[in-house]
């Protein structure tokens, strides 16, 4: 996974989130199933019943827009990276270095060499 692309990353957790959300989900409504089914009166036993049917479509509805935002934000840092990678990359242009203008000691010993 070091070298895996981020936007892949950012979808496979939203499925980790996503299966494990669900997964406490269906626990918890078998928890109210079995309250319900347990239950004396009938209205104890059908608010059981609509708890364990109200937990499983609010957190249907949480994981849908939890997989929503993720592939939202794995499809903008997708576009961003071929955004930067498509944009041309401004060279600096390097300056001339001038030449130090040569040592009078320098200019004495070619005058010499030159007579």
């Amino acid at each position: 996974m070091a070298d895996a692309d981020l936007d892949v990353v950012i979808r496979q957790l939203a499925r980790q989130l996503q299966t494990g959300l669900m997964t406490r989900a269906k626990e918890r409504r078998d928890r109210f199933s079995g309250l319900a089914a347990k239950a004396k009166s009938k209205e104890t036993g059908d608010r059981f019943k609509m708890l364990a049917k109200a937990t499983l479509e609010q957190a249907t509805a949480a994981a849908k827009r939890l997989q929503m935002s993720a592939d939202n934000v794995a499809d903008s840092y997708a576009r961003a990276m071929r955004l930067a990678a498509s944009t041309p990359v401004a060279v600096k242009v390097e300056k001339k270095v001038k030449e130090k203008p040569v040592k009078k000691a320098a200019k004495k010993a070619k005058a010499k060499k030159a007579k």
